[in-house]
């Protein structure tokens, strides 16, 4: 069965971005572009919210073809492209959209659907809303959290509304050269 698994980078004090969206605060370097391809290369199916799926869209689509893209924007791009799209969203049209499957409703059922079919592991980067909704309903099998090494005070809260009593296990944390350190957690 495939395994729905989170990828968020966090604030030492719990945020995902800041007041305003932001997400300046986050540090990444090859170290860490290198661990998220090796999440990637387990991973065959993208999930997104509708902002963090037109954010990802308008970048990822043609950033390994740029004159100064790094190797982490060809490796990622391509991946990206080559992946299969889940869109949870009530607005989004998919008019044009290739390799792309938009939810619109019954998230649990169509979640566990995908979980099914034949494939590897679906991935969400970002998408704190979605996460926050996945997460309440059981859905996610899987967390990395990127803990930065970083306080802003206020923001969106990693789990903000989160049902109380959601038992994990830490499976592995991994320190980064950047002062990162990634969390691996599974639900008990």
């Amino acid at each position: 069965m495939r395994k729905l698994i989170v990828a968020m980078h966090t604030t030492l004090d719990g945020f995902v971005a800041g007041q305003n969206g932001e997400m300046n605060w986050i540090n990444v370097n090859d170290e860490i572009f290198e661990f998220v391809g090796k999440l990637t290369d387990q991973a065959d199916t993208a999930l997104y919210g509708r902002i963090t799926y037109e954010m990802m869209n308008s970048y990822w689509v043609t950033a390994g073809d740029k004159p100064n893209a790094t190797k982490h924007d060809i490796e990622h791009s391509r991946w990206y492209n080559q992946s299969t799209k889940v869109i949870l969203s009530t607005t989004i049209t998919d008019n044009g959209l290739d390799k792309t499957i938009i939810i619109r409703n019954n998230l649990a059922d169509n979640i566990n659907k995908l979980k099914q079919e034949d494939g590897k592991n679906i991935v969400i980067f970002g998408s704190a809303t979605a996460t926050h909704t996945l997460f309440n309903e059981g859905l996610i099998d899987e967390l990395w959290i990127f803990v930065n090494p970083v306080v802003i005070g206020h923001g969106l809260p990693l789990f903000k509304g989160a049902k109380q009593n959601i038992n994990l296990t830490l499976v592995e944390s991994k320190q980064f050269s950047c002062g990162v350190i990634g969390l691996h957690y599974t639900k008990k």
